[in-house]
């Protein structure tokens, strides 16, 4: 099964994350399939720049996005 989902970047109590398309089995921050955006918690407020052609492809493809994912895509304007 392939998620899209968030890896984790960034210093100790700095976090800045990736989001990538990646299997399921495959730990957080190992292998990857394909890099479709960034989020970055600790600016005010939250920034988040999304692949949206990328985005929708694999979701056509039947990828499924996480919680904070899916999150990040309804404010961007994706829908599943």
């Amino acid at each position: 099964m392939v998620k899209i989902r968030l890896t984790r970047l960034g210093k100790k109590k700095k976090p800045f994350y990736r989001i990538v398309v990646a299997n399921s089995t495959s730990p957080r921050d190992g292998r990857f399939i394909d890099t479709i955006g960034t989020y970055d918690p600790m600016k005010d407020p939250s920034e988040y720049h999304v692949d949206e052609e990328k985005a929708k492809k694999w979701l056509s493809d039947g990828a499924r996005p996480t919680d904070t994912v899916a999150r990040i895509f309804k404010k961007v304007g994706i829908t599943e």
